[in-house]
């Protein structure tokens, strides 16, 4: 009895012929041994979101390589009075993260990139800024993520995730922060000129932490503007609370920090995205690069999902329709958790662009 001539056709549907420059998939050998660098080659390669890391390698080696060109007289940001906001490179480069990143190991990774002007802009939220000043006073410690929470806050410790934090971590933070909260209030009091942002107050912890440890030790160091639209939302926002029933006054403008953001965008002659994370820091990187009609590259570290309409899981497409990625530019989505991803990432970028081993 022959097969049902249906089921056959079904089955053995012929096949298009493939397009002539189509890529093979194929994984790392181990019979040549264990060769890390070779094996996070082989990941563009292997499909699934190993491909989408390969991809993401080769657009920030692209904005490394733009960047790695000279400016030209033109193009030099002579006219420009802030040395945080001037230009500096052919391709500025915009980080962001959230405040898990600084909490984890991954800190010392984005210490890095600033330490060495890897960077020229970044955004984060409270926590990511204050976590940084906290790990310069008290360490963090690793917990479980299965710890009960009622024991935890009987004992006056805090849970990120599977990492542990002490109050007595947030006591000394209080205790460091009260009195440079006086001395700019006393500042807006004294000069009129004096115009307090997020941006400038981080500068100013920066620049008073005194632990080369910190990222923003580094960042006021090396004049790289971290802008944090929502500084409130953390502890330092409770700090900012106590202090305005000791000693009310103290103003923060936001709109002027915005001014500085999308200024950086607009005056770009190429800009770069590597974001970490989703939500606001996501989303004010974005839509600063919307007002020079979209970045030139893109890429996007998380774990969000696109289907409860978010800006945090939202495709790179989505970001194009928007004009916040130009639709030339080849956008890439990781969906991955940062502490797996984010070394490798940097080892086979930005590391090797400073140790001059690439480009």
């Amino acid at each position: 009895m022959s097969e049902p001539e249906t089921a056959k056709t079904a089955v053995l549907k012929e096949s298009a012929k493939m397009p002539e420059h189509s890529l093979k998939v194929k994984g790392y050998d181990f019979n040549n041994g264990v060769n890390y660098e070779e094996i996070l080659k082989s990941f563009k390669l292997c499909g699934f979101q190993a491909t989408n890391y390969g991809i993401a390698v080769e657009e920030i080696n692209k904005m490394l390589s733009e960047r790695h060109c000279e400016l030209i007289n033109e193009e030099i940001d002579e006219f420009e009075e802030d040395d945080f906001i001037k230009r500096k490179h052919k391709c500025t480069i915009f980080l962001g993260y959230t405040s898990n990143i600084v909490s984890s190991g991954l800190r010392e990774i984005i210490k890095f990139l600033v330490q060495h002007k890897l960077v020229d802009c970044i955004v984060t939220t409270a926590g990511g800024i204050e976590e940084d000043f906290i790990k310069c006073m008290a360490p963090t410690y690793l917990g479980s993520f299965e710890l009960n929470g009622k024991d935890l806050r009987e004992k006056g410790i805090n849970r990120i995730g599977n990492l542990l934090v002490p109050n007595e971590n947030y006591c000394q933070f209080e205790n460091w922060i009260m009195p440079l909260l006086d001395e700019m209030l006393l500042e807006q009091q004294t000069n009129k000129d004096i115009l307090w942002t997020p941006s400038k107050v981080i500068q100013r912890l920066g620049e008073r932490i005194d632990n080369e440890e910190s990222i923003y030790y580094w960042a006021a160091k090396n004049k790289i503007p971290v802008f944090c639209p929502a500084l409130t939302d953390g502890s330092l926002g409770d700090m900012m609370y106590f202090h305005s029933f000791r000693k009310p006054g103290l103003v923060l403008d936001i709109i002027s920090d915005l001014r500085r953001l999308n200024t950086i965008a607009v005056k770009a002659i190429s800009s770069g995205m590597l974001i970490v994370g989703g939500g606001l820091i996501k989303h004010h990187i974005c839509n600063a690069n919307l007002m020079r009609n979209g970045a030139d590259y893109a890429v996007y570290l998380n774990t969000a999902s696109e289907f409860d309409g978010s800006d945090s899981g939202a495709r790179c497409d989505e970001a194009v329709s928007w004009g916040k990625i130009k639709d030339t530019a080849k956008p890439v989505k990781i969906y991955g958790e940062a502490s797996l991803i984010l070394p490798f990432l940097v080892s086979e970028t930005f590391a090797k662009y400073h140790f001059n081993k690439i480009l």
